[in-house]
């Protein structure tokens, strides 16, 4: 029994999709300078592991000032504020997008448009603009967290309010429900589920970002580990970087299961 072939434009549309990805490729390679690895890149490297696998347990906690604990603590409170603050302000920005809450394309454009907006700017590029504003420490990573969350979460809650059953809605207006006890009674309970799946998700993410944000002085435990790579404190890099990891997996496990009980 003879197979049947593919028509010749199919192959034809594959050849054109294909060929314009190794294009794409190419053209991305193009512009990365490849000068090599430098003479002290085996030496570094070999350093950073044994650093690693011997890290400096003392500074797990010093008494008489900052130590791990204390930064993977000021680290974990940046990831947790910012979450909150962009979970609950993006809520009115969800609803501003959706366009089963507003009739009007303008109203739903411009809310497009704000979260996009938001979206734009990275959590670096912010909490480096919110030094200057505000100086440099953990609140100048909180708000560059929270603010850059909005536009992420608002697009995932507004997803969510649009695919909702218009059914409850439409029983309850029936009823001269107002839009407030419509909003209460059937839109809420059909999106909080996802709402908080999706903020736990989010809280993931922020606490990897907040890790980082003290790099450029957001605070977290990114200062103390900018301050001993430079210093070439291989070891306690190590022990800084095993905290981290030993945060951000006991984050995820915790996570994980709230979103299973929550979804």
């Amino acid at each position: 029994m003879m197979r049947p072939q593919k028509p010749k434009k199919k192959i034809g549309l594959y050849i054109l999709i294909y060929g314009s990805l190794l294009l794409l490729y190419i053209w991305a390679f193009s512009g990365v300078p490849m000068d090599g690895f430098k003479d002290t890149a085996g030496q570094i490297t070999k350093a950073i592991f044994s650093g690693i696998f011997s890290p400096d347990w003392d500074y797990v906690y010093l008494p008489e000032g900052e130590d791990l604990l204390r930064g993977l603590l000021d680290t974990l409170a940046i990831a947790v504020l910012g979450t909150f603050i962009s979970a609950i302000l993006c809520i009115p920005f969800a609803f501003w997008e959706s366009k089963n809450m507003n009739r009007a394309r303008f109203t739903t454009g411009t809310g497009k448009f704000m979260l996009s907006f938001i979206r734009t700017f990275p959590e670096l590029v912010m909490a480096l603009l919110f030094i200057k504003a505000v100086g440099p420490g953990s609140f100048a990573g909180v708000l560059a967290l929270g603010l850059h969350s909005i536009g992420m979460l608002g697009k995932l809650f507004s997803e969510e309010v649009e695919a909702i059953d218009p059914g409850p809605s439409e029983a309850l207006a029936a009823t001269g429900a107002n839009r407030i006890q419509t909003l209460r009674l059937a839109v809420l309970p059909q999106v909080l589920p996802s709402f908080m799946s999706y903020t736990l998700y989010r809280f993931e993410i922020n606490l990897r970002s907040a890790s980082i944000l003290g790099i450029i002085g957001a605070g977290g435990i990114g200062t103390p580990l900018i301050f001993a790579m430079q210093s070439r404190d291989w070891e306690r890099v190590g022990i800084i970087l095993l905290g981290i990891i030993v945060m951000v997996v006991l984050v995820d496990m915790i996570s994980g299961f709230l979103r299973k009980r929550v979804v």
